[in-house]
């Protein structure tokens, strides 16, 4: 698939749980103008901690050179977990811009501003110590995550993020997405943008609100999922999941192409839902 613009974030290197392997197939099967690394990239704090790096991260950011020598422009914004890189903010690596939050002018003229988001994290930015500790204690949650979807493949039932379920819930109570979304929300609208794409929760959606559009990438520990513009400045919400995969390549075998991926809430999906 061709697209104008990809937004991918929270790929988190360094950890056992990200999916590079399914983030190297969307590569594969996708060519952009403009790719947009969202934050997270690499997880400094995991690395700290203990080192792990194998081959496909190799693989991974060979691609993206690659991408970036057919003449895609790539922009690497950093987040909390990838603090380290604020140290070169400004500079070009090669044609690979670091940044600390960009402004993206998609098709139709509308204005995105494109960042991390962990600057309006109350808990990641005032409480560095306890971020840490609900860091590590997400990585024994994850763990878990793969045995309970594994009693889950035996019973013959699909993916689930269990990981997701719990999260959810305990920052619901404490209305932490809520706030963190108002926060981007609020932003967006005094940086007179038309709408804010972010990551940094794990929690891909995009919602009209009001005159502002929020977007959130996701991650690629349990989602994998990426913002997409088209050619006519349409934005939408990919997921890319093995399972998913399988099934779109079969029905792409009579009405698209063999390298066709799911798109599901597109924005005008989104604008129609917060009309009813």
């Amino acid at each position: 698939m061709n697209y104008r613009a990809i937004w991918i974030s929270d790929v988190h290197l360094g950890t056992r749980h990200s999916q590079v392997g399914k983030l190297l197939d969307f590569l594969r099967d996708t060519e952009c103008e403009q790719l947009y690394i969202v934050g997270d990239f690499i997880d400094g704090w995991q690395l700290r901690r203990k080192w792990f790096w194998t081959e496909d991260y190799n693989l991974l950011i060979q691609k993206l050179l690659r991408k970036n020598r057919k003449q895609t422009s790539v922009t690497l914004i950093t987040g909390n977990h990838d603090e380290f890189l604020e140290h070169f903010l400004g500079l070009n690596f090669g044609a690979v811009r670091l940044v600390e939050r960009t402004v993206h002018i998609a098709a139709d003229g509308k204005r995105y501003l494109v960042l991390h988001g962990h600057q309006f994290d109350g808990l990641a930015h005032f409480n560095r110590l306890l971020d840490r500790v609900g860091s590590a204690l997400y990585e024994r949650i994850l763990d878990m995550n793969v045995w309970v979807n594994r009693v889950r493949r035996i019973l013959g039932f699909g993916y689930w993020s269990f990981a997701s379920y719990i999260k959810l819930k305990a920052k619901r109570a404490m209305k932490y997405v809520n706030d963190y979304e108002e926060a981007l929300i609020q932003f967006a609208r005094k940086s007179e943008a038309c709408g804010v794409i972010c990551g940094h929760i794990h929690r891909p959606e995009i919602r009209q609100v009001g005159d502002v559009i929020y977007m959130n990438c996701g991650d690629w520990i349990e989602n994998c999922t990426a913002l997409v513009e088209d050619f006519t400045g349409k934005i939408s919400l990919v997921h890319f999941h093995d399972s998913e995969r399988a099934e779109s390549e079969e029905a792409a075998k009579e009405v698209l192409p063999a390298n066709r991926i799911p798109v599901a809430w597109p924005v005008e999906a989104a604008e129609a839902a917060d009309g009813d």
